[in-house]
């Protein structure tokens, strides 16, 4: 199972995502956010769907309809108690009552006019050329099933006021058989997924997001950044290597490049653009995503065994063929300076063994710059003395940092004076 909490997809993600009209839509977002597709052949399928999309441009870009309409429709589809009509439509006609029959007019005019705006103004205005084989299938599902209700006729009738009896025992029929067969729900599938590509090829579009490239080996991403920045620096980074330990003083943003990069790789899988001008990264079956640092209470795990704990499990996952891509931000920090140097060599070393995985590693060890094999590439984020004062650049570089921020700014705070008078007295 992937370890994705680390993301929080649906409080950061969703919101970057979601301009769906409806609740269902959106949840069809979050599915497609939370669950990445197993091979590139499925990537590149929906980076072609949502391509379509972008081509169909002009005639999706005003799609809207009235939510509530949306919400009755749905409701009277799926847990309405709609009767099939035509087995009595002598009892119907007269014995039913004023306020039933006010009930399945008012319904149906709804439904009709819902239906034939969905019609007429998007589906049947779609190129579906531009979409690929397989998806072109699920939006002829939709224009047949509206098609069967004959919109264009009962438009006519709604507008004209004159839903009648016979009408409403024909469409009754119709919704049961629909029902029966299983197609109200399937369109129901079909129009929330289509809405939420559509939703989410409108913000890859807004925010300018890039498809990656898939390849076999070696990790390129140029100008990457975290699109939840207002003002974001953007970095590049390139690596033939399987293990990226990154150092840096504290603030200098280490965590928000982990995180840049680890959604450049994540969307990627998902088949979205990603934060970045251009791409090409691995394929990989496997995410443990460890950022966010906290002690599991419900496991009665402290942070350092929480951490050996997860390290575990990517490891058995790397030795069963997995390719895992993995972050571990200030990995066990949480065990004193020597303690955690051994261990983290042993864990370098060891990870760079696993030629087809990724392992993207944060520390403030410096000991750990005298771990080194061609498997192994040191990065570290800039930051510039100015006046003495530490000025956080946010730039990535290759090598290691040798500025001590804690010791300049534990001189700033002047707690060297104050604690040497306190000794003195």
């Amino acid at each position: 199972m992937n370890n994705l909490k680390d993301l929080n997809i649906e409080k950061e993600l969703l919101p970057l995502f979601d301009y769906s009209l409806n609740m269902f839509s959106k949840r069809k977002i979050l599915e497609i956010l939370e669950n990445p597709l197993s091979s590139i052949t499925e990537i590149i399928e929906r980076q072609n769907i949502l391509k379509g999309f972008s081509c169909n441009e002009k005639t999706l870009k005003e799609y809207s309809y009235t939510v509530l309409y949306l919400n009755e429709v749905h409701f009277f589809l799926n847990d309405g108690k709609i009767e099939d009509l035509s087995k009595k439509k002598l009892k119907y006609r007269l014995f039913t009552s004023k306020k039933e029959k006010i009930h399945y007019i008012s319904r149906f005019n709804q439904l009709i006019l819902f239906f034939h705006r969905l019609e007429s103004k998007y589906f049947s205005r779609l190129d579906l050329k531009q979409f690929p084989k397989s998806y072109e299938c699920s939006i002829r599902r939709i224009l047949e099933f509206l098609s069967h209700f004959e919109l264009y006729k009962y438009e006519n009738i709604v507008r004209e006021h004159r839903l009648k009896d016979k009408h409403i025992i024909e469409l009754t029929q119709r919704i049961s058989e629909f029902k029966k067969a299983g197609k109200v729900r399937a369109f129901w599938e079909d129009l929330f997924l289509f809405e939420a590509y559509l939703s989410i090829s409108y913000a890859l579009v807004k925010m300018n997001f890039p498809f990656p490239k898939f390849v076999e080996r070696g990790l390129k991403i140029h100008r990457l950044y975290h699109p939840l920045l207002d003002s974001p620096v953007k970095n590049d980074i390139e690596s033939e290597s399987n293990v990226v330990v990154l150092n840096g003083p504290n603030m200098s943003g280490k965590s928000t490049l982990l995180k840049a990069i680890t959604l450049c790789v994540y969307f990627g899988h998902i088949g979205l653009g990603i934060p970045a001008v251009r791409a090409e990264i691995p394929f990989f079956t496997h995410f443990s995503i460890e950022i966010n640092r906290s002690d599991d209470i419900l496991k009665g795990y402290s942070h350092f065994m929480k951490e050996i704990m997860n390290l575990k499990s990517v490891v058995e996952n790397a030795t069963n063929g997995d390719q895992c891509f993995a972050v571990f931000d200030e990995l066990f920090s949480g065990t004193n300076v020597e303690d955690g140097f051994e261990i983290c060599k042993t864990t370098i070393n060891g990870l760079s063994n696993f030629d087809r995985c990724y392992f993207f590693i944060s520390t403030h060890i410096q000991e750990l710059q005298k771990v080194s094999n061609e498997r192994i590439s040191n990065y570290y984020i800039d930051c510039e003395l100015i006046d003495g004062q530490p000025t956080f650049t946010y730039r990535l570089k290759k090598g290691w940092s040798d500025v001590k921020v804690g010791q300049i700014l534990f001189e700033k705070a002047g707690l060297n004076q104050l604690l040497t008078k306190q000794g003195n007295k």
